[in-house]
Order: C-alpha cells, then structure tokens, then sequence
C-alpha cells in the first residue's frame, strides 16, 4: 500500500506531516480522523482533520498535492449529499407478514 508524506494545519497537529495510507485513486481520504485518549480515563476527544488542495499547477490547474486542516467542529459527513439508500437506519425488510401474499 502506498502512503504520502501530508502535511496538518490548525488544531493540536499543527506543523506536523504524518505519513498517510492512500486510496485505490492515488488520494488520502477525505477526512482524517484522530481518537485522542483522556488522560483522566474518561471519554476519547476525536480530532478531525478535513483534506484540501496544497496547491495548483499555473497551466492546467491540477492539485498538487493536499494537506488537511482541522476542523473544530467535527461535523463529518453532514456536508455531504444524502441518499435514501445509505441512511443508516432505513429498514429494507417488507411489512407484513411473510406468507401474507396482499403484504
């Protein structure tokens, strides 16, 4: 698996550059999540870090590579389009019953 050298801004990783397992498609992931434990023994704080261009080439525009910047509200994958076939509580089972041929 390949990994690249990215670098983190914002938050508690800033300046840092961890290495990062890519995606089949060459990318890191679109997020970037880091459980922190609590020194007190109490719930883990999640750090997460969303993934943005580093830099444009001047001709065709291409990324040159990404960085991740934190985000401090952690809000994950509320800005993304919802689906009625990836809800997570959304039940596929028929009503009825089972032997019931009108449903």
């Amino acid at each position: 698996m390949k990994s690249q050298d990215t670098p983190f801004e914002g938050g508690p990783m800033d300046g840092r550059v961890l290495p990062v397992l890519l995606g089949p498609t060459g990318h890191p992931p679109k997020t970037y999540r880091i459980p922190v434990p609590d020194a007190a023994g109490g719930p883990s704080t999640v750090l997460v870090y969303r993934r943005t261009p580093r830099g444009h080439t001047r001709r065709l525009g291409l990324v040159r590579g990404w960085k991740y910047v934190h985000d401090p509200e952690g809000l994950g994958a509320a800005d993304r389009p919802r689906w009625p076939w990836s809800r997570p509580g959304r039940d596929n089972t028929p009503h009825g019953k089972p032997d019931d041929p009108t449903g």
